[in-house]
């Protein structure tokens, strides 16, 4: 019966009628007895109706028999890691977390005397275990050195006959520098997209998957060879939240809110935030929400010297707050500008600043007996890994 030509079609069916019986749906085929042209009617009204509830029936548990495989599928897709020196402990513990789909190889990142790289990239000796295969591989932009060093391990793997390679960059650096308001300023959002369009081809774009980009439209600047592939750090966030307690999320302005809101559960409340002018001043005022007595966390993409949000977080406790915490998905910090949010510094105002290692050349620096708490992307970038 295996080898019958038909049987392409009637496994699937059977796995249905199978979900089916599970999920209680009946299919019911009859002849009815001749009535009168009214009654009639009114039963062929009645059974196109039940049909068309069955067919739906139907496309919903196929649809769903359909994801799992696709699920399962994409779930057993074996990866060969490369990483920057930075993103190596991520490696690591990617492949400790799924050794049978996942193998780092660690490459070696060294300068000449001249100051140029030395590179080799690990996985080709003594034997080659990357030309062919699918490749993970995990970036941190954190300076422009070691940006173009990057560069030049992505291309040469895009060179040597692979699969398929997916690029793993969590903050994409240039993203607030997406515009031109005076001629002569360089966009640097658009110079790196163009570089990553310009990438090789192995047969199939490049995945590029970047989490909580601060500009949303800079996907639409990546082309050709390269594809953004967007999510968010959002559901590493929502597990704390939920063991702190914390069911208030606010918005130091209304582009955040309207980024981040509907990544949160409907029964949270929301509070916006806004900045006016008050002379040479800006100051922070409540445009929605109330923060009366409640545990509140202030989200964002990003923090660089923390300026607002410390305003932020301020107002929310001169209004009445019982708690303030702090989310943002990248701790950029130039100059260690998070030594001012340490406990007793100038801006001590939050109970708990949650950070991602999204830049673990910052988070390593962060003291782990403090308000920091860093939260770990890892299995966030698996999940995400295997949606397309």
């Amino acid at each position: 019966v295996a080898d019958h030509p038909t049987m392409g079609l009637l496994l699937p069916a059977a796995t249905i009628l199978l979900v089916a019986i599970e999920e209680g749906v009946s299919f019911q085929v009859g002849v009815a007895p001749r009535q009168s042209p009214r009654l009639e009617r009114r039963r062929r009204q009645k059974m196109a109706m039940a049909a068309s509830g069955t067919a739906e029936q139907y496309r919903d548990l196929y649809e769903k028999v359909e994801w799992q495989r696709q699920r399962q599928e994409k779930s057993r897709k074996r990866y060969q890691i490369i990483a920057a020196p930075a993103t190596e402990r991520m490696a690591r513990a990617i492949e400790a977390l799924s050794p049978e789909r996942f193998h780092f190889h660690e490459t070696s990142w060294e300068k000449f005397p001249d100051g140029t790289d030395k590179i080799v990239v690990g996985g080709f000796q003594p034997r080659n275990l990357i030309s062919g295969e699918h490749v993970l591989f995990l970036a941190s932009f954190h300076s422009n050195d070691v940006t173009l060093s990057q560069f030049q391990v992505i291309v040469m793997l895009l060179q040597s006959f692979i699969a398929s390679l997916t690029i793993v960059l969590p903050f994409y650096p240039t993203g607030t520098m997406e515009r031109v308001i005076n001629e002569g300023e360089v966009a640097t959002a658009a110079t790196y997209a163009q570089l990553f369009s310009s990438l090789p081809n192995c047969g199939r774009p490049t995945r590029l998957i970047v989490y909580d980009l601060h500009t949303l439209q800079n996907r639409f600047y990546l082309h050709g060879n390269c594809i953004a592939s967007l999510h968010s750090t959002i559901p590493v966030l929502l597990p704390e939240l939920h063991r702190a307690g914390i069911s208030t999320v606010a918005f130091p302005d209304d582009g955040s809110q309207k980024r981040f809101r509907s990544l949160f559960p409907p029964d949270f409340d929301f509070i916006t935030c806004g900045k006016v002018r008050d002379g040479d001043d800006r100051v922070v005022t409540l445009q929605d929400g109330d923060p009366s007595g409640r545990r509140v966390v202030i989200v964002d993409d990003l923090v660089q010297t923390g300026g607002t949000l410390f305003e932020c977080g301020a107002a929310l406790k001169r209004l009445g707050a019982s708690s303030i915490c702090a989310f943002v998905a990248h701790a950029v910090f130039p100059q260690d500008a998070w030594r001012r949010f340490l406990r007793g510094a100038d801006r001590d105002v939050f109970d708990v600043f949650y950070v991602t290692n999204s830049i673990p050349t910052t988070t390593d620096r962060l003291p782990t007996d403090d308000v920091f708490k860093v939260l770990d992307v890892t299995p966030q970038v698996l999940a995400d890994l295997d949606l397309f």
